[in-house]
C-alpha cells in the first residue's frame, strides 16, 4: 500500500512528516487530514528484522491520534517518562572514538596498544 492512501483508495494528504532515528529504531510522525479537513497524527515505529532468508524487511506499528485526544495523550506521556526517569538510573554516555594523538604514534605510523587496557 503506498503511504498517504488509504486501503479504500481515497487520498489522506500529508501535511507534516517527521522522521525520528533512534537507535535501531525510526519512529515517523506524520500529520495527515480526513475527507473533512480534520487534522490527526499517525506514529509509526520501524524496526529493521532479517527473515529467514537472511533477507531484510521492516516491521511497522502504527498508532493513530486524533485532535481530541492530544492534551490527554501529552500529559499522560509527560507523567509516564518522567516517572521512568525518576526510578531509572542515569544514562551513561557513549565513550566517543578518540583518534591516536602523535605521542601514541609509533615510527611505522600504526599506534601502541597496551592489551591491558582493553579489559577497562
Amino acid at each position: 500500500m503506498e503511504e498517504g492512501f488509504e486501503k479504500n483508495g481515497h487520498d489522506r494528504e500529508e501535511i507534516f512528516s517527521k522522521a525520528v532515528r533512534a537507535g535501531k529504531r525510526t519512529y515517523f510522525f506524520d500529520v495527515k487530514s480526513t475527507k473533512g479537513n480534520d487534522y490527526y497524527l499517525t506514529i509509526t515505529e520501524s524496526k529493521k528484522r532479517f527473515g529467514d532468508d537472511g533477507k531484510f524487511f521492516y516491521e511497522k506499528h502504527k498508532l493513530f491520534l486524533y485532535k481530541e485526544d492530544f492534551d490527554k495523550f501529552a500529559e499522560g506521556l509527560t507523567e509516564v517518562i518522567a516517572h521512568i526517569k525518576s526510578i531509572s538510573p542515569p544514562i551513561e554516555e557513549r565513550e566517543t572514538y578518540r583518534a591516536p594523538s602523535d605521542s601514541q604514534k609509533n615510527d611505522s605510523g600504526f599506534s601502541d596498544v597496551n592489551f591491558e587496557d582493553l579489559d577497562k
